[in-house]
């Protein structure tokens, strides 16, 4: 017998965000690992921003400051390099978001064996059941990633302002914290994109008959 559900894309949408919103908190809790993360990885790269800024003035006063806030930068430098210090703990932080978006989606997908099993019964597809999942990460990454870019900025702005002076405020290179928050929520994103990956494909193997089956 041919299964012939084929919902279209605004439709697929609808759902995973009604999915969503019913299981708010579950959500926020696996979106606040992303928010960190995100949130961390802004403020790293939005400090050396803020430190660029006041290196391009030129200034001996300026350069100063830097090397007094710990900052590896020699006179006459155009850029402030990231330490390999704070590019592994960025890595370390990432990769510690992407363990604990597979586990939450893994719970999620054991928490909805009854909801999916219905829906393949139903003659949804395995793609459809994918594409719900992602949906879901796509939206959950969109809204982490967003969150954390801000609070990144705030706290990369308020420290900045204590370690360098209120002068850092004078040079501030719009441009490269522009870059720095695209490049963080294009990065927050792509992590949880990466970390639904297994378990939508876990969701989508799964058979009608044994979901159905299955305790809540």
């Amino acid at each position: 017998m041919k299964r012939l559900i084929a919902l279209p894309f605004r439709k697929s949408l609808e759902i995973a965000f009604k999915s969503i919103r019913v299981r708010f908190f579950r959500s926020l809790v696996t979106t606040m690992s992303l928010v960190l993360a995100v949130a961390f990885l802004c403020y790293i790269r939005t400090s050396n921003d803020f430190a660029q800024g006041m290196l391009a003035g030129g200034d001996v006063e300026s350069y100063q400051v830097l090397v007094k806030a710990g900052y590896d930068a020699a006179l006459g430098d155009s850029s402030i390099v990231t330490s390999a210090k704070q590019r592994w703990i960025v890595i370390l932080s990432l990769m510690v978001c992407i363990v604990g978006i597979i586990n939450a989606q893994l719970m999620s997908v054991t928490e909805r064996f009854r909801e999916i099993g219905t829906m393949k019964c139903l003659g949804a597809l395995d793609r459809f059941i994918v594409r719900l999942f992602v949906l879901e990460a796509l939206m959950q990454g969109l809204a982490g990633s967003i969150s954390g870019v801000l609070l990144g900025i705030l706290a990369a702005a308020v420290s900045s302002a204590i370690t360098l002076g209120l002068n850092v405020f004078a040079t501030v290179p719009w441009a490269l914290i522009g870059y720095s928050a695209i490049l963080s929520v294009l990065i927050g994103t792509g992590l949880s994109l990466i970390g639904v990956i297994y378990p939508a494909i876990i969701a989508a193997r799964m058979q009608p008959v044994e979901a159905m089956r299955q305790e809540q």
